[in-house]
């Protein structure tokens, strides 16, 4: 073989060679961008999720005004890897923040077209939570079913059948004649004797619930009701025979107000007043005026006793108080059904009484209500009406009572007035975005949803 062959031989295989090291060297080289992408795209999500956790440190430090919407994020060494950039949008009644939708889009500096976006919704958690929150001790008996957890500062004798949790504040507490315990005994802050309760969701003693924190809503409550919502001054003023306030909530976003004139009598009992004379009937009434809820502030302020029924469209709270006689404590009278035009969470009601929200002794046989019920001073309940007997409660939402509650009235283990059956479920779809100024149960803001958008 002559020597221009073996050259021409060496330049062809070595072209070969430098073709298949060069294709080599760029699939590595692409490799190793690949990786690199893939490595970005992973920390673009670390780094836009870092936007998130600094936005909510912002939230439940009071200063989200002064915190910038993008910002450079650094490793744990110090060094530049990214750039986040947030939008926040709000539900907002009464002026007052009910739930955050934080998006946060993430980068790396090095590969900045790869972006990754996550929503995250923050919230805070509501009284909704609870089916009761109670401030004192209390016996729910063997007919009841509650669904939805159940807490007493007080202690609780839980008879009925929990689906949920049943806690109380205390230790250990003296159960007497009034909880059904014959002699008094000191039982541990949740016990049952019934063989009904799941006892292994009983706990004690847990924090207990700050009530008198409820009282800063109502003056903020007539406040915003005179600025933007609807404020109903004292019955009287209107009319000097006045007993109160009649509403009716219509399916169309209205509610009709009329005015009480006179109401019938009825022997009752109840723990604190003992035997007395109830004013909760309603004899006679006149129509007074119709009103539109506002969407911007669904809240009512009445400086006067209400009574209420109805089927309530969009988030409503209606609040219940006298805070020009210090002397004078109001209470809400629940006269019928309350529901929901639409139960999928767009609407919801809410009644905080300064005193009691009591049932009254009219109510029907069959009685649904819906919505969160707060007695801020007295409590829950309906009182004893000597055989005065209704077939079925049931309550879909939250009661939160100072006081003792009950809507059923017993001597000797036999019913002798009230509901012979009572259902509870508290409406997880109020616990994170409620009705306004219903009262938190935690003021920090969590994630309650999140999601990575396309």
């Amino acid at each position: 073989m002559n020597k221009g062959s073996i050259i021409a031989i060496v330049l062809v295989f070595g072209a070969i060679f430098l073709i298949l090291i060069g294709g080599l060297f760029s699939f590595i080289l692409f490799q190793m961008r690949a990786n690199a992408q893939r490595l970005a795209w992973s920390q673009a999500l670390y780094v836009a999720e870092s936007g998130v956790a600094y936005y909510k440190w912002c939230l439940n430090n009071g200063v989200e005004g002064e915190c910038s919407t993008e910002k450079e994020y650094f490793d744990i060494q110090g060094n530049s890897l990214g750039q986040f950039s947030l939008n926040i949008d709000e539900s907002i009644n009464c002026g007052e923040t009910t739930e955050r939708n934080i998006y946060s889009s993430g980068w790396t500096d090095k590969f900045t077209n790869t972006k990754r976006e996550i929503k995250v919704t923050y919230g805070r958690l509501s009284v909704a939570k609870f089916a009761y929150l109670l401030n004192d001790s209390v016996w729910a008996g063997a007919d009841r079913e509650i669904r939805g957890h159940y807490h007493s500062n007080g202690g609780v004798r839980m008879d009925g059948e929990n689906q949920s949790i049943v806690s109380s504040a205390l230790e250990s507490w003296t159960c007497t004649s009034s909880f059904g315990c014959s002699p008094s005994s000191t039982q541990d802050g949740v016990f049952s004797t019934s063989g009904n309760a799941k006892e292994d969701l009983f706990e004690f003693p847990v924090p207990s619930f700050d009530f008198d924190g409820i009282t800063i809503d109502l003056a903020n409550i007539k406040s915003k009701s005179q600025t933007s919502g609807t404020y109903l001054p004292p019955s009287t003023d209107i009319n000097s025979s006045a007993d109160g306030y009649h509403l009716i909530f219509n399916n169309d976003g209205t509610v009709e107000v009329r005015i009480i004139t006179r109401l019938y009598s009825d022997w009752a009992y109840n723990t604190e007043e003992g035997w007395h004379y109830d004013y909760f009937r309603i004899r006679d009434e006149y129509f007074y005026n119709t009103y539109n809820i506002d969407d911007s502030c669904s809240v009512m302020f009445v400086e006067d006793n209400i009574w209420i029924e109805g089927e309530v469209n969009k988030k409503v709270t209606i609040a219940s108080a006298d805070l020009i006689d210090p002397n004078k404590d109001t209470n809400i009278i629940l006269v019928d059904n309350i529901d929901y035009v639409d139960k999928d969470g767009t609407d919801g009601f809410a009644a905080i009484a300064e005193n009691n929200i009591l049932i009254s002794p009219s109510s029907p046989n069959q009685m649904e209500i819906r919505g969160v019920f707060v007695a801020q001073k007295g409590h829950f309940g309906r009182n004893h009406y000597p055989n005065n007997f209704r077939d079925k409660l049931e309550i879909v939402g939250s009661i939160v009572s100072n006081g003792r509650v009950g809507t059923q009235w017993t001597s000797g283990s036999y019913p002798v007035s009230g509901y012979l059956e009572r259902e509870n479920y508290n409406d997880t779809k109020l616990i994170y975005n409620p009705c306004p100024f219903v009262p938190y149960a935690e003021y920090d803001f969590k994630i309650i949803n999140w999601e990575e958008l396309e």
